[in-house]
C-alpha cells in the first residue's frame, strides 16, 4: 500500500496458490471460471502481532459459479486445508 498509494497499512500479502493440473480440469470444463483462478491465500500481521493465513473456501467460489468443476474445487480444498492445518 505504501508504494503504490502512500498508505500506512499493516503487513499484508496476497499470494496465488495454483495447481496447473488442477486448472486445466477446471479451464476445460469452464473458461469464465479463470477469472478466479489462482486460489487466493493472505496472509498478514494480526493486531497481536502474529501471522494470520487464510485461503479462500473454492467449493464456495469457483463450484458456486459452475457446479460442475466441484469435484476439483473439493480437491483443491482439501489440499489448502491441510496445508493451513500444519501452520501454528
Amino acid at each position: 500500500m505504501k508504494q503504490k498509494i502512500g498508505a500506512e497499512f499493516r503487513k499484508y500479502k496476497i499470494l496465488g496458490a495454483c495447481n496447473p493440473q488442477l486448472a486445466h480440469q477446471v479451464l476445460s470444463a469452464d473458461l469464465e471460471v479463470g477469472a478466479m483462478l489462482p486460489c487466493n491465500v493472505v496472509v498478514y500481521e494480526g493486531d497481536d502481532g502474529k501471522a494470520v493465513v487464510l485461503a479462500i473456501d473454492p467449493t464456495q467460489a469457483i463450484a458456486a459459479a459452475n457446479p460442475a468443476v466441484r469435484p476439483v474445487a473439493e480437491i483443491v480444498k482439501e489440499r489448502l486445508g491441510r496445508v493451513l492445518s500444519q501452520l501454528d
